[in-house]
């Protein structure tokens, strides 16, 4: 690959485990750019829900991801132009996101378009098969996890903030059915990549990780 020598920091991780966060303050610290995997598939997911399509319709849903007009710019997510940050942490098109992930097809949809944000100076690449399948030869692979009720009790507070409801009980919930589908889906399952150094943050601060990481990084 023309790119190989471009470094790349891949952060994996359960729903709410705080890799988003974490990897988004790792890249603006390193200058690197930085890729939200995840935002891709919620972006799939809101394009099937507006276009119809039904969300077991697997080569629908990926005939759509092949032409996905997605681009990040600026901390900012847009479908099609129209900026779509705030629509897609909904927790409906995360919950249909996670569901279309699991098909072989959506995601082999979506590999190439993810092998295209490695670029100079590095790349900070967050999901969760960053380093078993999309980076597998990256220099410094991270595999965040947090209990489920940490996490649950982050994405209270976050879907709060910004106006949206939530019950912790469904949160919960949600976020155990979601673990089940992840780890256990046939194809690139969430598992930490071999050599990936693992990261509790249940009891620590997004300060904390980040300078965790960024320690990890000095080391290579």
């Amino acid at each position: 690959m023309p790119n190989s020598h471009i470094p790349v920091i891949t952060i994996d991780g359960p729903t709410a485990s705080g890799k988003g966060t974490v990897a988004a303050r790792v890249a603006d610290r390193l200058g690197y750019h930085l890729l939200d995997s995840g935002a891709l598939y919620r972006l799939t997911a809101l394009s099937a829900m507006r276009a119809g399509v039904a969300l077991d319709d697997e080569q629908g849903v990926a005939q759509l991801a092949q032409v996905l007009p997605a681009s990040f710019s600026n901390g900012d997510i847009f479908l099609a132009g129209e900026e779509v940050g705030a629509l897609i942490r909904a927790e409906e098109v995360g919950n249909n996101a996670s569901k279309i992930a699991a098909f072989p097809s959506v995601r082999q949809a979506l590999y190439a378009l993810q092998l295209g944000f490695r670029k100079a100076p590095g790349l900070v690449a967050d999901g969760r098969d960053m380093g078993t399948v999309i980076f597998p030869n990256a220099r410094l692979k991270v595999f965040l996890t947090a209990s489920v009720e940490a996490r649950a009790e982050r994405r209270y507070k976050q879907l709060i903030g910004k106006g949206f409801s939530a019950n912790m009980d469904d949160l919960l919930a949600d976020l155990q059915a979601r673990d089940d589908r992840d780890t256990h889906r046939t194809v690139a399952p969430l598992v930490p990549a071999e050599g990936a150094y693992i990261l509790d943050t249940s009891d620590m601060s997004v300060d904390e990780a980040v300078e965790q990481v960024l320690h990890w990084h000095t080391l290579l």
